[in-house]
């Protein structure tokens, strides 16, 4: 193996694909989820079964509840998930399913644990193309975070540790994404992408999250493995 690099798993398509692209690069896999009050916790589960099919040497789930903090109708029982919106809807204003500082937190724990394992590599799956408008999915912003990181780890500052963060799918289309995912071996039958998944867990087929999921699985000219409705 080469070496060790943290990836955000959330159990979905996207980050399934960067860390087997993360495998690709000949990488020893640490993935991390998070537990953040998400109505869609069967998503930790589809994680579990990833890390072990893409041969993770660790898989750390970490309770940080943003569910207390609200603001988000991912973690609200009584804001509903937005349905029905049309391709060209999504993505020309921030939507509901926002959630407020998730990927700076999310980072964050991953930088924890990064300067732990004294793994300089980190690997999200953010995606600027087919997503939902969310402010901390821009290159920008990545680049902001992990200048900040050089600054506050122990390991930055004495010099020990020059931090990378990946975002291998950040130009791609979804049709582009599940092409080398497949190409990597991917099972997407594993993963879960619904925002607001139904009472048996299968997907919705109506939020944003399946609608972009779906559109890429039609445009690469594939089978979509998971169940809907």
């Amino acid at each position: 193996m080469g070496k060790k690099a943290v990836v955000l798993l959330s159990g979905g398509m996207d980050s399934a694909t960067a860390m087997a692209m993360a495998r690709e690069e000949g990488f020893e896999l640490y993935a991390l989820s998070i537990m953040y009050g998400q109505k869609n916790e069967v998503e930790l589960e589809k994680a579990k079964k990833i890390a072990k099919h893409l041969g993770a040497t660790e898989h750390l789930i970490v309770p940080l509840s943003l569910k207390i903090i609200g603001g988000s109708s991912l973690t609200s029982m009584e804001s509903p998930v937005p349905k029905g919106r049309s391709i060209e809807e999504i993505g020309k204003r921030i939507p509901s399913t926002y959630v407020p500082a998730r990927n700076t937190v999310f980072l964050s724990v991953a930088l924890a644990w990064a300067e732990v394992l004294e793994a300089e590599d980190m690997f999200i799956g953010i995606n600027a193309l087919d997503y939902s408008g969310y402010p901390d999915c821009r290159l920008e912003y990545i680049k902001a975070f992990e200048a900040m990181a050089h600054l506050a780890t122990k390991a930055g500052v004495e010099g020990r540790m020059q931090l990378r963060i990946h975002t291998p799918l950040i130009g791609l289309r979804k049709a582009e994404i599940i092409a080398k995912g497949v190409a990597l071996g991917v099972d997407y039958s594993l993963t879960h992408s619904c925002y607001d998944p139904l009472p048996h867990g299968g997907a919705c087929g109506e939020c944003d999250s399946c609608k972009l999921r779906l559109k890429g699985f039609q445009e690469a000219g594939l089978r979509d493995p998971i169940t809907y409705g």
